[in-house]
């Protein structure tokens, strides 16, 4: 790949018999994109791909049409801190040391850790749906589950700042007696990585979550498999991206060609309409 463009990117990670522990690549066009739409980006480990068990570890983005693009991946052997950091530094190479302003992954304190080492004054942010989907697990043994349900929703979602979120915190944990849980305690002391109005004054192109990154893995579904060779996989991912590249051009025409329609009488949003 390589030979075939000199801006594609690798770089792999032997053991001291020589063994491949992990890899990392990134092709020209994912390169070239991350100077445009990498500020922010999902990072997210749960797929595996190939008959090695080898997690498929992309870094998403979000382009100019609000679609889904793949910036770079990793294949790794292990999900500890020192992988993630091999992972995190190999990407600081390829980007010539530009870190991404945010990113966002689950809770996994591995990756926490190699995000606060390799990228220290980047925005990290925990995936708010993966937290929210684990209500149930948590707190159902709670007689009064469904109003607490209901109300940490709420006390989430519709604080307007820390200090609101805060009191209304407190007046939740005494209200339902949920003093002893200790999952609840952990996530108030990480407040500021996952409640979303610590987080609205930093720029995440519409992310909370790591579904970008799970949406990506769905997509390869139709190009690899359980059974699939690392050389397969490097040929499957090129075509996967040949084909997401065809729907970002079909998203490059339908933008210039189309007029937008206005969505009201207005006379203003007419003559926006006409300049644009």
């Amino acid at each position: 790949m390589r030979e075939l463009n000199s801006n594609f990117f690798y770089e792999i990670d032997l053991d001291s018999e020589d063994h491949i522990r992990n890899i990392f690549w990134t092709d020209a066009r994912s390169h070239s994109a991350c100077h445009d739409f990498g500020d922010v980006m999902s990072f997210d480990t749960t797929y595996l791909t190939n008959k090695y068990d080898m997690p498929f570890a992309p870094f998403v983005g979000i382009n100019h049409h609000g679609q889904s693009i793949l910036l770079g991946c990793g294949l790794l052997s292990k999900e500890d801190t020192s992988t993630f950091v091999w992972l995190f530094n190999v990407w600081l190479k390829c980007m010539s040391n530009k870190a991404p302003n945010g990113i966002v992954t689950d809770q996994c304190k591995a990756m926490q850790n190699a995000v606060q080492c390799v990228f220290p004054s980047t925005r990290h942010r925990w995936c708010l749906w993966h937290i929210m989907k684990k209500i149930p697990e948590k707190l159902v043994g709670y007689g009064n589950y469904n109003a607490i349900k209901e109300a940490f929703k709420q006390l989430v979602y519709d604080s307007i700042d820390g200090e609101a979120f805060e009191s209304r915190w407190a007046e939740f944990i005494n209200t339902h007696a949920l003093e002893k849980s200790d999952w609840l305690s952990s996530l108030f002391e990480e407040r500021e990585r996952w409640v979303p109005c610590y987080l609205k004054n930093d720029f995440w192109a519409g992310m909370s979550s790591t579904q970008r990154s799970e949406g990506m893995n769905a997509f390869f579904d139709g190009f690899i498999n359980s059974s699939t060779t690392l050389e397969q996989f490097v040929m499957q991912y090129d075509n996967a991206l040949r084909q997401k590249a065809e729907k970002e051009y079909e998203a490059d025409f339908a933008s210039l060609n189309t007029t937008i329609p206005c969505g009201s009488q207005s006379p203003i949003e007419r003559q926006f309409q006409n300049v644009g």
